[in-house]
């Protein structure tokens, strides 16, 4: 006898979901092995996430109305191609519901917001241990962009970096 099929959804975030999502964030950071950067906060998430203009998005992907896993977004630019693009800062999926078509399901809605606003691209980084997500996303038609070195800057480095903001000659 065969498994009923797994009654998919995926909606946008609400006002009311931080606690969700925060929840998903926790549970991503903890795999990634990334848990001590986790430092957000369900007020930090209503204040980015549903604020009157938000420069961010969240989707929530729920299996017979239970919330399963969540991809958080934003737009980008890319001065080669001249248009906008879609960043894709966070996917995670409950353990229990991967396989089942959930991380599908929130990239293809993605590739569909992409493309209803005319995006270049559809972006995101993945560690290079996680061999399953490398695979997963592969299998999809992602490319893997070896060639390219992620840059950042926080805490001192960025507030040092900051503190530098002079006009050339020195104050103006």
């Amino acid at each position: 006898m065969n498994a009923a099929p797994m009654a998919l959804t995926i909606r946008e975030a609400v006002a009311g979901d931080e606690a969700l999502i925060l929840q998903f964030i926790g549970e991503l950071a903890v795999y990634e092995k990334l848990a001590h950067e986790a430092v957000a906060s369900e007020g930090d998430l209503s204040v980015t996430l549903f604020a009157d203009n938000p420069k961010v998005f969240a989707l929530i992907a729920e299996t017979h109305g239970e919330a399963c896993g969540f991809a958080l977004y934003f737009f980008n630019y890319s001065t080669f191609l001249g248009r906008h693009g879609l960043y894709l800062e966070d996917l995670y999926v409950t353990p229990a519901a991967r396989g089942a078509g959930a991380g599908k399901a929130l990239l293809a809605r993605l590739a569909k917001i992409a493309q209803d606003h005319n995006c270049g691209r559809l972006e995101w980084w993945v560690l290079d241990w996680n061999a399953p997500a490398i695979a997963f996303y592969q299998s999809l038609g992602a490319e893997v962009m070896s060639e390219w070195t992620v840059n950042r800057l926080t805490g001192p480095a960025l507030a040092n970096l900051a503190a530098r903001d002079q006009p050339p000659g020195g104050a103006g």
